[in-house]
């Protein structure tokens, strides 16, 4: 398995906003990314502040081929608009699973 792990800030009063997209994603998206190879998809609220999600695929080869789907460039740039910054991405290798 192959994937990201990363770490954002929203704009203030965002919230509501990020849930409702969230929320979304999982009932307009989420057909288009199973069959794109997702496996799973977290997001965390940090305790310390600021947000952290992990996106799991099969392979990194669907993972990269996501990554290059005018959808779901579309969907990041719909996402970005409640972000205050460009998330940092930690791309990689899942070695262990439960």
């Amino acid at each position: 398995m192959y994937g990201t792990v990363y770490r954002f800030q929203l704009k203030p009063g965002k919230e509501a906003e990020l849930q409702a997209f969230f929320e979304a994603t999982s009932r307009d998206e989420g057909q288009r990314l199973k069959a794109a190879g997702m496996v799973s998809g977290h997001v965390f609220k940090l305790d310390n502040g600021g947000y952290m999600g992990a996106a799991v695929f099969q392979t990194k080869e669907q993972y990269v081929a996501n990554a290059n789907d005018p959808a779901q460039d579309a969907w990041y740039r719909r996402w970005r608009e409640l972000l205050a910054a460009d998330p940092e991405w930690n791309d990689g290798e899942v070695v262990w699973a439960e």
